[in-house]
């Protein structure tokens, strides 16, 4: 029900029958026709010959009578195709009577591990946290609809040299004052007086380094304490996570902490291997391509000279037991930009030890920032990092009030449902509706604006839709014919049957936007079909064709925001 891709495979024998050889056709949309390929223009060049000519004997050989009303060659050798009326209707037609809106499962289901979130215990989420769980989140809710086997995995930061001087700290404190200052999510202040004391009292740092030693040694006193540090601290994410309305659970999260036994073995395999080199003390791997500044290899530490390892060698370990204990094809690190070369060079390690290697492959999914009004990181107005639960709730706080100027007769339990739905998809829309690779810049009017590219857009859309079967009192009608009589309805078929395509392309990708932006593109089509086709004042037979147009539309934003993480709303 792809409609690209039924004209790709009409085009694609024709191409190879002149080209001897196979050609993608690299059909797109085209404000001139229905759909234009223009692989013409390049395969051309590549055999000497007029493109025009080679476009109009592609056309000779193409099987595209059944389902194009005119294609022709235009301008330097271009292929303009019109689908015919009649395709449109009977592919819209099946497209109603599937609930998948035309999208298959997975050919090939794999089993795709998500790394994403991952904030640090004893901190509070910031802003900065945003994107990757953002993103994580709607790349598990697109590959699990599509039948892969996700595992989602949260990479606390739970381990490491800071634990010594918080486990101090909560000693000091006592165990139930400490619990209650994490459990109401107080962890900054936590965290800031625990590295003040140590900033400032040599008796306090040496204690929080002998507890350092003590946690590493296994003792069971301090390894409690440390529990109770992350229990806290789990508490209080699962409770961010949960205004965020992600779908990250207490069992998805795996510390670092977890890989502590598996350092070791992973230090005498790269060595084993040949891969480790000493250098400064300590012990190195140096992928091939990766050089510094002057030319000179790029080290990756693996374990440093006191014995200690770090990210690497704890990534390199994950990575491992993700390939061969969990058997996982795909790999997915949902991680900021400025990481971009260690992932790379933690790739290039793995796959050099063996423990990458197709079909397995690895994808960092970087992402930009969030840009404040003056275009700088987003701060708070003290200039330290903007919490996240304090964005979360004013963006709330925003919708609901917008809900109530709108409508002032709304109970409150109808407003805070609004807000926190308006609100929540606000913020990620105005993420994922960016190239993730971007920065962009919070602005709370755009985000929360009815109209334009905007979650409230899309989800107004949405409710508008159900507003008129409300009004109509009945669902359309099973079966009934689909009648194409006005270019709005056309226009509308024809973004409809667009969903397939765009959700195969974004599955492999994992570029949001483009789902987004056909999402956006389909509300405003649906705009211009209803101002211009009436729905309930039809003739029956146009007016069933129509609700049936409107009922997808309202099945594919549904779905295609659900698979955003944005959830939508009968009433609005």
């Amino acid at each position: 029900m792809d409609l690209e891709r039924l004209l790709s495979d009409r085009l694609a024998p024709a191409f190879a029958t002149v080209a001897g050889t196979p050609v993608d056709p690299t059909v797109r949309r085209s404000p001139r026709a229905d759909f234009q390929s223009d692989a013409a223009l390049a395969l051309a060049r590549r055999l000497g010959r007029s493109p025009r000519d080679l476009a109009a004997e592609v056309l000779e050989h193409a099987a595209l009578d059944d389902v194009c009303a005119s294609a022709e060659v235009s301008g330097p050798g271009f292929l303009n195709l019109t689908v015919a009326d009649r395709t449109l209707a009977d592919l819209v037609s099946r497209l109603a009577g599937d609930d998948r809106l035309g999208v298959p499962p997975a050919a090939a289901p794999e089993t795709v591990v998500v790394d994403y979130s991952a904030p640090n215990v004893a901190k509070e989420m910031h802003v900065g946290h945003l994107r990757s769980t953002v993103i994580g989140d709607a790349a598990v809710r697109l590959l699990d609809w599509l039948g892969h086997r996700v595992v989602r995995v949260n990479h606390l930061g739970d381990w490491g040299t800071p634990f010594g001087m918080l486990i101090e700290h909560l000693t000091d404190l006592g165990e139930a004052e400490a619990a209650h200052g994490l459990s109401v999510g107080d962890l900054d202040s936590f965290y800031k007086a625990a590295r003040a004391k140590f900033d400032a009292d040599e008796v306090f740092r040496e204690r929080s380094r002998r507890r350092v030693v003590a946690l590493q040694g296994g003792d069971e006193s301090t390894r409690r304490l440390w529990r109770l540090l992350v229990e806290q601290s789990e508490r209080y994410f699962l409770s961010v996570y949960d205004l965020l309305d992600v779908t990250l659970t207490g069992g998805d999260f795996r510390g670092e902490s977890a890989y502590n036994d598996l350092l070791a073995d992973v230090v005498d395999d790269l060595d084993r291997l040949g891969l480790l080199v000493p250098s400064g003390g300590a012990d190195c791997a140096f992928p091939a391509g990766f050089t510094g500044r002057s030319g000179e290899p790029l080290p990756l530490i693996v374990r440093k000279g006191d014995g200690g390892y770090g990210y690497p060698a704890t990534d390199l370990a994950a990575l491992r037991q993700r390939t061969g204990e969990l058997a996982a094809t795909r790999l997915l690190y949902v991680v900021g930009l400025p990481q971009q070369q260690h992932f790379a060079m933690v790739f290039a390690v793995a796959g050099a030890a063996g423990w990458l290697r197709p079909p397995a492959r690895a994808e960092h999914l970087g992402f930009g920032s969030i840009l404040g009004a003056d275009g700088r990181m987003l701060r708070s107005r003290t200039g330290g990092s903007v919490k996240l639960v304090g964005l979360l709730e004013e963006a709330v706080a925003r919708a609901t009030d917008l809900a109530r100027a709108k409508n002032p007769d709304l109970d409150a339990a109808t407003a805070a449902e609004i807000g926190r739905a308006v609100g929540i998809g606000a913020i990620k829309y105005a993420d994922l509706s960016t190239d993730r690779r971007r920065d962009y810049v919070l602005d709370w009017e755009r985000m929360l604006s009815l109209d334009g590219n905007t979650a409230p857009y899309l989800q107004y859309a949405y409710s508008r839709i159900r507003s008129v079967f409300r009004r109509a009192g009945t669902a359309p009608r099973p079966g009934a014919p689909v009648v194409l009589a006005e270019p709005s309805e056309r226009a509308l078929a024809i973004e409809l049957l667009g969903f397939a395509g765009v959700v195969g392309k974004v599955e492999r990708s994992l570029e949001f936007h483009h789902l987004a932006s056909h999402l956006h593109r389909l509300a405003t089509t649906f705009s211009a079909f209803y101002e211009r086709c009436p729905v309930l004042r039809a003739p029956d037979e146009l007016r069933q064709s129509r609700l049936l147009l409107a009922d997808l539309t309202a099945r594919t934003l549904r779905q295609g925001l659900h698979l955003l993480g944005i959830r939508t709303l009968e009433r609005m």
